[in-house]
């Protein structure tokens, strides 16, 4: 894989409180967001997908009510977010308005991308902004979650994204320039390394922990947050974020340090979906249908003339010939109790039929294994 932010197809980029907020005034660096801004638009320019997780509801909220220079409690971190949150989507919006680009926020939980109907309802609402030409906007959702289900970090949070968004990159802009052989703000002759292919036990005992200040996350979450990415197919970039315009900075070649997976993402997913999951339903499907499926077409109700088993939307199920051959697995788009109902009719009748309008698929070629 290449390790190249201009070759990315769906970019997501992680940006930590300590670059966002002013540690001092507890007010957003509007400049170097507006240079942020132009770097994301630019990468909008040339077709790329963009999705920013980004970390500062607490910061910013602490400041406005009154809840500085001390620890805060779970209760007054939650209140933070709740009125820093809003500060911190309108800057986004009005920063990228500049460039004509929406802005969509949208918060999540660590259940939002553990829970499958979640997870697939989350995918669902990003994968059609992204369409629809907007920017997602990400935070963890601190003024509903409590310690048990917090991420705690956005490192892992914006990994996590990256892995239910089938991302190929993912940046995160940090204090720091890369992965070192030792913290290099204690120890001078540590060196800064290039790439990394393998997160062995000598990788992760370079890590360090996180520093005081705004930041909750050192490198240890940064190198979970890898590990998480690149099971996903998913290229890694730690890079400094102090700068301006700093996309472009690792662009045009600023040192930092990727983390390359073996795999693609759509491979990777496509791995977890035939090798991870056991099917707990089974559809099966006309000659027709599977002469679709082997050109790569996506399953559509019309072609099901059979459903076993009881199964959820977003569950595994195998696809089957009438014969009892064996065609595939994937995740259907619909229950078994909806499933039945729609079997064998056209996707334009969907909504009638059920009352609602959910996927044209039963089950969408990304989310099919043949074999």
């Amino acid at each position: 894989m290449i390790a190249d932010i201009r070759h990315a197809r769906r970019l997501v980029v992680k940006i930590g409180s300590a670059l966002l907020v002013d540690g001092a005034t507890g007010e957003i660096r509007r400049d170097w967001l507006d240079a942020l801004a132009d770097d994301l638009a630019a990468c909008r320019a040339r077709d790329q997908e963009v999705i920013v997780v980004s970390s500062g509801a607490i910061a910013v909220g602490r400041e406005h009510l009154g809840l500085h220079g001390r620890a805060l409690k779970l209760e007054e971190k939650q209140a933070a977010a709740a009125t820093g949150q809003i500060r911190l989507a309108h800057a986004y919006q009005e920063t990228l308005a500049r460039h004509d680009i929406t802005v969509a926020q949208i918060l999540l939980t660590l259940a939002d991308t553990e829970d499958r109907r979640r997870h697939l309802n989350g995918r669902s609402t990003i994968a059609t902004l992204l369409r629809l030409g907007a920017v997602p906007v990400i935070n963890e959702n601190d003024t509903v979650a409590t310690s048990e289900i917090r991420f705690g970090d956005n490192d892992r949070l914006a990994a996590r994204v990256a892995q239910m968004m089938s991302a190929d990159t993912l940046v995160l802009l940090s204090d720091i320039d890369g992965l070192y052989t030792a913290d290099p703000k204690r120890d001078p002759s540590a060196t800064l390394i290039g790439e990394v292919d393998d997160l062995t036990p000598e990788i992760e005992g370079m890590a360090g922990e996180a520093l005081p200040g705004y930041s909750s996350g050192g490198m240890v979450t940064k190198l979970a947050a890898a590990r998480i990415a690149m099971g996903a197919g998913c290229r890694m970039a730690i890079a400094q974020g102090r700068v301006m315009n700093p996309i472009r900075a690792i662009e045009t070649g600023a040192a930092c340090t990727w983390f390359l997976p073996s795999a693609e993402p759509r491979t990777a997913r496509k791995r977890w979906i035939a090798g991870t999951l056991n099917p707990i339903g089974t559809l099966v499907i006309d000659d027709g249908a599977v002469a679709a499926l082997t050109r790569g077409k996506s399953l559509l109700p019309a072609g099901i003339v059979e459903i076993e088993g009881a199964f959820e939307r977003g569950d595994p199920v195998a696809v089957r010939s009438r014969d009892g051959g064996r065609i595939g697995q994937g995740l259907s788009a619909y229950s078994s109790a909806d499933a039945r109902l729609i079997a064998g009719h056209r996707s334009a009748e969907i909504e009638e039929i059920l009352g609602y309008r959910g996927r044209d698929e039963m089950i969408h070629r990304d989310d099919l294994v043949l074999g």
